[in-house]
């Protein structure tokens, strides 16, 4: 089974579609439980097996449990695990809230390494894998959306390590990075893409094409799109006190355009 978190829209259902095609059965992880089921009724509608549909709100502490508890008790064991599940938000940290930056971090940090430890027995048993979307943001430091790049960066080093354990398990670990996607990322973090060149910027399908196939190819770090390679490369050669003010300026520039 092929546990997908954050399934609902996006890379997620573009990913669930990809493992779907291929045979697998699936488990949909989100929490709107009327997206998850269209997706289930359209993966079924194309042949492959229904997926089974488990709304969830994963910024809650009890979120993994409650979900690995439904899984076992229908006698499934995930063999792949897919942490899609996160948001982004735009802002000085100092001047956002903090209870929903607390949150984030909830979400793009903690629920992902619950998912991953918690099922890493079964994971490793199957000799499967887990796949983590993370960001370009995750080479970088963010000012503007200094929690949000924080938390890709921890998914980042995360994964690199717990790649590198798992080495000679049969297991695998990969972490996707994308640039810019337009999915709803954008609306929930008030961030728009208007400034961002559109070199950079990729379908959700298309990056979920990329992270698969480097998934299944057992590549530890997947960065979509050659000019995001290039600029996850470069930033470590620009001095921070260059680059810092650099970032304020587009996360700025960012807000502001979705504002308008």
């Amino acid at each position: 089974m092929v546990l997908v978190t954050g399934a609902s829209t996006g890379i997620g259902a573009a990913l669930a579609r990809l493992f779907a095609a291929d045979g697998h059965q699936l488990a949909l992880v989100a929490r709107h439980a009327a997206g998850l089921s269209a997706l289930a009724d359209e993966i079924a509608a194309a042949g492959a097996p229904r997926p089974l549909v488990v709304p969830a709100d994963l910024c809650r502490g009890d979120s993994a449990g409650l979900v690995a508890a439904e899984l076992a008790a229908k006698g499934f064991e995930p063999a792949v695990v897919v942490n899609n599940a996160g948001f982004g938000l735009v802002g000085a940290a100092g001047a956002l809230d903090r209870a929903e930056q607390l949150q984030m971090i909830d979400l793009n940090v903690r629920a992902l390494t619950d998912f991953s430890l918690r099922f890493l027995p079964g994971v490793i048993r199957h000799r499967g894998g887990i796949l983590n979307v993370a960001s370009v943001a995750g080479f970088l430091p963010g000012p503007g959306m200094a929690v949000y790049y924080a938390t890709k960066a921890f998914v980042l080093s995360f994964s690199e390590a717990l790649a590198q354990e798992l080495s000679g398990s049969g297991a695998s670990v990969t972490v996707l990075c994308p640039g810019p996607v337009p999915t709803g990322f954008q609306a929930r973090s008030g961030m728009s893409l208007a400034s961002i060149p559109s070199a950079m910027t990729m379908s959700a399908e298309a990056v979920a094409k990329a992270g698969y196939d480097g998934f299944n190819a057992g590549r530890r770090v997947v960065v979509p799109g050659i000019t995001n390679r290039l600029a996850a490369a470069l930033v470590g050669l620009v001095p921070r006190r260059l680059l810092l003010p650099a970032m304020q300026r587009l996360q700025q520039q960012r807000g502001a355009d979705a504002r308008r």
